[in-house]
């Protein structure tokens, strides 16, 4: 081959691949939907995928953008998404139309902790959705509540103790502390001591769950790659850590449900019956039964863990930094707590803590607005959808996405989005908004199953942490930062700290 021919061969394979991965980038001009120019071979997420950029900020970058348009086409790298900006429209997929986007639309091996009950298809979700409600019951949280309230205590016996050498503290690694503590205690009965002890594993499991990997990048152009490969989006070692974790709960209660009636003692009634079929909502629904085998189990250990410990020490870490920033609402809210732990003998009780508490509930839905979780919502088309109000047509395995991040920050629903305000979510403010206007656990039938632990867990800690201290800016306070783009729920880049000291009571 000569040198002109080589250049040639070079010149087609270069055009050819162009072509192969710019090959869809018509899809939404065909469509007459407007959409952001992408780039070949990353679509519109080229910030996300060199990991510079978190991608529910791209999505939020798109969204204001496109001010009055109700949907706007993305290519998730080279596949075409859309990204819907209307707040009925959000309200017909996430609640009214509900069944034809059941499914989330990521779907990886099974045996890899694929049949998780957040990434399950929509026929597995339905199944273990019904099965596990009943543990989020008040009756069910009420058996958990000694074990929150003792694992607060030595929380702030913990922060008691490393303050008085050094008040600067990273706010979110330190109630991470706490909620690895609580979801091992009240899941698994399992009494860890995440204070004191050696957690050199967990902090590893933490690091392989949440730091982004380029499978889901996979997957965005190769839907449904994953599943067919028997592939996961999780490392080897978290498998192996769910497989022990499991086994070893297991061995412990030698295979049988206890009195604890926790998340276990749940699977294990589960493994016992060998297969769970789903309630039927209508004569003719299909009928719906999964076998319980232990990757089942697993899966579900696995979310368990995840979703009651990184999410809810998230929340409040970003809570406890705006509130050193904030110190008026800060004062405001400690005034609350005295005054009800006063009222209530210094005890927290499950009915007191959900309901006598308003202005902290305003705090952490101010909290969860500025900074939800899950960035980015996603759902995907059982069947082709023609949404309502348009002339756009969802093609059926196609993903729809709700920006979070930019619906809890535009002007039109939150005057002065970047002011913390709790009075955002007074009765009165709330009732004016749209009920798809704010989204930190989702709407609709698959809205986070665990909400309501996520809530009690956060509330007995903040209020033994602020009986008891108070929240300062350090020197190395920043008033502005950006969101890790290697962490796939919404973490701060660096870490935020703040000084910690002793109340003067």
């Amino acid at each position: 081959m000569d040198f002109a021919t080589a250049i040639a061969a070079i010149a087609a394979l270069i055009g050819a691949l162009y072509y192969y991965f710019t090959r869809t980038f018509n899809y939404w001009k065909d469509r007459n939907v407007p959409y952001l120019k992408p780039v070949p071979f990353f679509g519109n997420l080229y910030k996300s995928t060199i990991r510079s950029t978190l991608v529910g900020e791209i999505m939020k970058k798109i969204y204001n953008e496109y001010p009055n348009e109700k949907v706007v086409g993305v290519f998730r790298m080279t596949t075409p998404n859309l990204l819907v900006r209307d707040l009925d429209i959000v309200k017909h997929i996430m609640i009214k139309d509900f069944d034809n986007f059941a499914d989330r639309g990521v779907e990886f091996s099974k045996e890899g902790l694929g049949k998780n009950l957040f990434h399950a298809d929509g026929d597995t979700w339905r199944v273990l959705r019904n099965r596990f409600s009943p543990m989020f019951t008040n009756q069910k949280l009420k058996n958990m509540m000694h074990l929150l309230n003792d694992r607060a205590d030595k929380f702030t016996d913990y922060v008691r103790d490393i303050t008085a050498k050094n008040p600067e503290q990273l706010i979110h690694p330190l109630v991470q502390k706490y909620t690895m503590s609580t979801i091992s205690a009240c899941a698994f009965g399992l009494d860890i001591d995440t204070f004191y002890g050696e957690i050199e594993t967990l902090k590893r499991i933490d690091k392989d769950m949440f730091t982004a990997n380029y499978a889901l990048e996979l997957d965005m152009m190769y839907p449904g790659l994953l599943k067919s490969l028997n592939l996961s989006i999780f490392p080897a070692f978290v498998k192996t850590f769910f497989r022990d974790l499991v086994e070893q709960v297991i061995n412990q209660r030698n295979g049988q449900p206890t009195s604890r009636r926790d998340f276990m003692d749940l699977m294990l009634e589960m493994r016992n019956k060998q297969e769970l079929q789903a309630i039927k909502r209508f004569d003719t629904e299909k009928e719906r039964a999964l076998e319980i085998t232990q990757s089942v189990i697993e899966a579900q250990a696995f979310l368990f863990y995840a979703a009651g410990y990184e999410t809810s020490a998230s929340t409040m870490g970003f809570m406890l930094y705006q509130l050193a920033l904030e110190t008026e609402i800060q004062d405001k809210l400690r005034a609350e707590i005295d005054e009800y732990l006063q009222k209530n003998n210094n005890q927290i009780t499950l009915e007191t803590v959900m309901n006598d508490l308003p202005y902290l509930e305003k705090v952490f839905d101010e909290t969860l607005r500025m900074y939800p979780i899950v960035d980015t919502l996603q759902r995907c088309a059982l069947e082709e959808y023609k949404l309502p109000g348009t002339n756009v047509k969802v093609a059926k395995n196609q993903m729809v996405l709700i920006p979070a991040l930019a619906i809890h920050h535009d002007e039109k629903y939150y005057p002065n989005p970047s002011k913390f305000d709790p009075d955002r979510f007074s009765p009165e403010n709330v009732a004016a908004r749209h009920p798809c206007a704010y989204l930190p656990f989702g709407v609709g039938p698959r809205h986070c199953i665990g909400m309501r632990f996520a809530q009690v867990q956060s509330r007995i800690c903040v209020i033994r942490l602020l009986s008891k201290f108070r929240l300062e800016p350090s020197k190395n306070t920043v008033r502005s930062f950006q969101f890790d783009p290697y962490r796939v729920v919404l973490s701060p880049k660096g870490g935020l700290q703040v000084n910690i000291f002793p109340r003067n009571v």
